[in-house]
């Protein structure tokens, strides 16, 4: 299932990325590339409707995203955090005595 959920993950990259790139912005981006997209979009042109896709794709987008987390954590079924060793530590604690080892005699 992870398999994919990963591949459509980078699908949806790519198209929202590509969608993000094509809507008309102040410095027109690459819109201007696109032709004349008034008779295929409406009156309008392509705003509304990039603006719904870019939306409607952002939201397949994260829904994606959370659900391969999901199935990604109930595969692995462990943390990393649970493999670390913790060894005896240097400084001691609040509370226990501090061992401060003696100096050599010298006779």
């Amino acid at each position: 299932m992870t398999g994919i959920l990963l591949i459509s993950q980078f699908i949806l990259t790519a198209v929202l990325t590509i969608a993000v790139l094509l809507q008309k912005s102040s410095s027109i981006g690459l819109g201007a590339y696109s032709g004349s997209n008034e008779s295929l979009f409406g009156a309008k042109g392509p705003a509304g409707f990039m603006a719904k896709f870019t939306f409607v794709m952002g939201l397949v987008f994260v829904a994606n995203t959370l659900t391969l987390g999901y199935y990604y954590n109930q595969e692995q079924n462990a943390s990393i955090a649970e493999e670390i060793k913790i060894e005896k530590n240097a400084v001691p604690l609040a509370g226990e005595p501090l061992e401060v080892p003696s100096a050599p005699k010298t006779d």
